[in-house]
């Protein structure tokens, strides 16, 4: 197992170019199955979770090319079915939280879908009611074997219908507008997610021969069609890894230019930072400039109460960037108050930070009070242990301000959603190395 070997106290320093985004990576990788042609797909972050879904695919039968780095063309025109009720695809369905996306274009496309129980980060309860009652809505049949963890939907057509889903899931809405796209009649999904990466998912559908209105709100309508064709699509960059590379910046004292941001897709996360203090501006048109700050002060309310950062569906701020939100406040001039909605495990990594230095009172398992370092005295390198994707980005960013040496282990788990992330910290001037 690997891990890597942080000495902080480096300011980061130079540009970087932001990966494809992973969740909409994820999403667009799955809806190749809505056709039987040429689907190229460009800008693909090439990490683990996402390599995984490729070669899940694969064994499904799908013609994978790849074309360059980040590039590549899929064919599904010879789809195995039953290759889907397997015990090596139960396996390696498993092993993978992505893995649920392909149920809808599945069931759109041949009337089945299975999936095992997903995995993934193991951030408190991720339940799939509204993946399968969209299915429902649409007229398949439910099955779950509570033995085995295998859940199944079939249907011999689907029917448009409308349906208020209970929360406003991305990747529950992203299953529906798939299975819907290629059903009869139309349907109307509200409260739907309206994420940028759906909206992306939605538009590559439209380009394929779909008829989907109202994408960016959360009333989606979807005309059914009879199929679908081939299209070419590029993924935004990843809002998630942008929100890091800030987070870097100001921990470490440093001067970061992030390119090719699509800055009209990252919505309040910009604000959100610069009322954490930090400089944070738009110049070349579509690039961030995070300055070097020898301080950044955390804004209050209008009425000089403590600010809180919770997270939100979108267009509030994503629970995916909430940990390092929470670790950027460690080094900041004042308190804040981190409020994570929606996941009830996803803070536990704080005893990590208190250990290295940080002033954080967990109130509850979604609520933490972090009283602000102000640079007074920096968190000091400890040993430690990655336990999920944006925790363990948080780790590394506090390693990267801290003094002296730290070691995180398990960096798969950051390898899962940040591509060559060593390499391009080296670039930035950090002193770090996989072990």
């Amino acid at each position: 197992m690997s891990a890597f070997e942080i000495v902080g106290g480096n300011a980061l320093k130079g540009t970087v170019i932001p990966q494809g985004a992973k969740n909409e990576a994820l999403q667009i990788i799955s809806a190749v199955l809505l056709t039987a042609e040429p689907v190229i797909i460009r800008n693909i972050p090439e990490i683990i979770d996402v390599l995984k879904l490729i070669d899940l695919l694969q064994d499904i039968g799908v013609k994978v090319e790849k074309l360059a780095k980040g590039e590549f063309k899929f064919i599904a025109d010879d789809v195995n079915l039953e290759y889907l009720t397997t015990e090596d695809y139960k396996k390696k369905a498993a092993a993978l939280r992505g893995s649920i996306m392909l149920v809808g274009p599945m069931l759109g496309r041949f009337g089945q879908g299975y999936i095992p129980k997903p995995g993934g980060d193991k951030i408190g309860r991720r339940r799939l009611d509204t993946h399968f009652t969209g299915f429902q809505n649409l007229g398949a049949t439910f099955n779950y074997d509570a033995v085995n963890h295998f859940y199944s939907v079939t249907s011999k057509r689907l029917k448009g219908a409308y349906m208020l889903l209970d929360e406003a899931s991305v990747t529950g809405t992203a299953n529906i507008v798939m299975a819907a796209a290629l059903a009869e009649g139309t349907t109307s999904i509200y409260n739907a997610a309206c994420e940028p990466y759906l909206q992306q998912l939605c538009k590559m559908i439209n380009r394929m021969g779909g008829k989907i209105s109202g994408i960016g709100s959360n009333l989606l309508i979807i005309e059914g069609v009879e199929k679908l064709g081939g299209t070419e699509h590029r993924c935004l960059p990843d809002m998630i890894e942008i929100g890091s590379f800030i987070g870097m910046a100001a921990m470490t004292k440093g001067d970061i230019l992030i390119k090719d941001v699509s800055y009209n897709d990252l919505g309040i996360i910009p604000e959100m930072f610069r009322r954490m203090g930090i400089q944070v501006d738009l110049v070349n048109g579509d690039d961030l400039h995070i300055p070097a700050q020898d301080s950044y002060e955390i804004d209050t309310f209008i009425d000089g109460s403590i600010m809180t950062i919770s997270d939100a569906p979108w267009p509030g701020f994503t629970p995916d960037l909430i940990s390092i939100a929470l670790v950027t406040a460690t080094q900041a001039r004042g308190s804040v108050l981190i409020h994570q909605k929606m996941f009830e495990s996803r803070l536990f990594f704080v005893d990590k930070l208190i250990d290295m230095g940080a002033q954080i009172i967990l109130c509850d398992p979604h609520r933490a009070t972090v009283i602000g370092l102000d640079r007074k005295s920096a968190l000091k390198g400890v040993t430690m242990s990655s336990p999920d994707i944006r925790a363990g980005v948080s780790l590394l960013i506090a390693a990267l301000s801290a003094k002296g040496k730290s070691t995180i282990q398990n960096i798969e788990q950051i390898d899962r959603g940040y591509q060559d992330i060593e390499a391009r910290l080296q670039a930035l001037g950090a002193d770090i190395r996989r072990v």
